[in-house]
């Protein structure tokens, strides 16, 4: 009697368990890829770009575009994206949210308020990338239809992440990184700037993904600097290129430097280490910085033996001094943003606590002209299968037959 009790309560048990009970198709919900934020006057106007899912997973051809696109505008981004039901024939779901972005004059206003509902929704995941729609509305970029990538969000944040990883003048900032730029003392916030190339009108068309020279396209590589959470301005590439080295976020780039002769020889960077120290001397704060390159000699085009010890030091020497040239010029141009987009006042705290309390406050007039020491170490270590470049023999072989 005991044994079928116990079988009578685990097969009751299992017939509780059985099935998805809150599962919901993919047919009866809004996916939403994207989110645009922008101000509406006094509102704010929110824009999702959502799957078509038909278009997604069917493998026939279709002349209808992968994704739509629905506003809506309230007091709150929580009342638009409510408001979003007017338009949007279901429910919108903001759990697979990949790319946020903040028109530029948006983010000029501000972006603290729009962070409380991004970070309070329970629906609605950390670890989407976070960009600003550089000279342009939020809503316009994410309404763009990509080449390749099916999901223009996706596309999006591909881009971000394979060119910080591999060209240097980007970075990816997800929700905790910003609030936690944003809130803090000593580190203020950054954001990628995603532009349009091209016509907006043409890029929502559906002509858009079928030229193999498109005629808008999304391109990236400026780095927006913030105060608070106003943006400032922006670093040119090189300047945010300089921005990666000084934090330490470079894993892969290419860099290059003139020759004698007025060629160009190119290196491959595949490891950069920067060592960040804050010391108060004479009472004054300072910040030393010093970047670590290991690079391979990738592109010769200029008369080069590289079989010669002192031609490796020479290109490793001119390396070192663009390296300096390239962080002095992201400090000079954030200096004058009054932005320590840096982090040296967490520098500053961390090696002084008690100076950093007696400044912390006056901090944004302290920064502009601190003193900052930036020194560069590159060591080659690869110059490729030959030691006499292509363009030295090409020369030599023109001139026999002249």
């Amino acid at each position: 009697m005991k044994r079928f009790r116990v079988w009578l309560l685990c097969s009751s048990l299992c017939l509780l368990l059985t099935g998805c009970w809150s599962a919901q198709e993919l047919t009866d919900i809004t996916l939403a890829k994207a989110l645009a934020i922008d101000k509406d006057g006094e509102d704010y106007k929110v824009t999702i770009q959502v799957l078509n899912p038909g278009e997604i997973a069917g493998d026939q051809l279709s002349t209808r575009a992968t994704i739509s696109t629905y506003s809506a505008s309230g007091r709150s981004i929580f009342e638009a994206i409510r408001k979003l039901t007017k338009s949007s024939p279901r429910k919108v779901h903001l759990s697979h949210l990949q790319l946020v972005v903040y028109g530029e004059e948006t983010a000029k206003e501000g972006i603290g308020k729009t962070l409380d509902f991004l970070i309070r929704d329970h629906e609605v995941r950390t670890d989407f990338t976070i960009a600003i729609a550089k000279g342009l509305s939020g809503d316009a970029l994410i309404s763009i239809l990509t080449p390749l990538e099916k999901i223009p969000a996706d596309k999006v944040r591909s881009s971000v992440e394979s060119s910080e990883d591999f060209w240097a003048p980007t970075k990816e900032v997800k929700l905790d990184e910003l609030i936690e730029s944003i809130s803090s003392n000593g580190k203020e916030a950054i954001l990628t700037g995603v532009y349009l190339v091209g016509s907006p009108d043409e890029g929502t068309k559906m002509e858009n993904t079928e030229y193999s020279d498109s005629p808008a396209q999304i391109y990236l590589d400026d780095i927006g600097v913030f105060r608070g959470d106003k943006l400032q301005g922006w670093l040119n590439e090189k300047e945010s290129k300089g921005f990666n080295y000084i934090t330490d976020n470079v894993t892969n780039t290419i860099g290059w430097v003139d020759c004698n002769d007025g060629g160009t020889i190119s290196v491959e960077v595949f490891q950069s280490n920067t060592n960040m120290q804050g010391s108060v001397v004479n009472g004054e704060p300072s910040i030393k910085i010093d970047i670590k390159i290991k690079a391979n000699i990738g592109d010769v085009e200029c008369s080069l033996d590289l079989s010669k010890p002192k031609t490796i030091q020479d290109v490793q020497k001119k390396l070192e001094q663009k390296t300096i040239n390239i962080a002095e010029a992201s400090i000079s141009a954030a200096q004058e943003y009054r932005s320590d987009i840096f982090g040296f006042g967490n520098a500053i705290r961390r090696s002084n606590p008690k100076k950093w309390e007696q400044i912390k406050d006056n901090w944004n007039t302290i920064y502009p002209d601190l003193n900052v020491d930036v020194q560069a170490q590159v060591e080659i270590k690869k110059s490729g299968m030959i030691t006499q470049p292509i363009y030295e023999k090409i020369e030599r072989k023109t001139e026999k037959e002249e």
